[in-house]
């Protein structure tokens, strides 16, 4: 690669589902290699990425349905800027882990009561498929 420049662009988008307005700040790295190709390097934040046109996802609501505006649009239109995220209105205390009691477990029932409710369920259950089968297999 021989001839190259770098150019910083702002895209200013908005999500066509939940209506939040943002802007990306790329470089962009133009490049010339010997045969005369040329070719782009967009980067943000200093890391290679997809051009701005391909794949991206809005942050409020995860949707890749947007639209982007001319560059410099959200300069010329502050109103559509994003608000600020909102202040929380009251801190949660932080409990430390040993502080926090296991929950209790509730005692097993009794083996006798089990067996008790439960030998004649499976009896019931076992006279009513024998007498639902056995007329089907003695019926040759």
């Amino acid at each position: 690669m021989h001839d190259g420049f770098e150019s910083r662009e702002s895209w200013p988008f908005e999500c066509l589902r939940c209506l939040y307005v943002w802007e990306e700040d790329y470089v962009v790295r133009h490049l010339t290699d010997d045969h005369g190709n040329e070719m782009e390097i967009w980067l943000a934040s200093g890391v290679p990425v997809q051009p701005p046109w391909s794949g991206l996802s809005c942050p409020a609501c995860g949707a890749y349905h947007l639209t982007s505006f001319p560059a410099g649009y959200l300069a010329r239109h502050p109103e559509l800027a994003a608000a600020p995220d909102p202040v929380p209105l009251a801190k949660v205390p932080v409990i430390p882990i040993k502080d926090i009691a296991p929950p209790v477990a509730r005692p097993p029932l009794p083996r006798r009561l089990l067996i008790a409710v439960g030998l004649p369920v499976v009896a019931f259950v076992g006279y009513e498929l024998y007498a639902y089968m056995a007329p089907i297999a003695h019926h040759h």
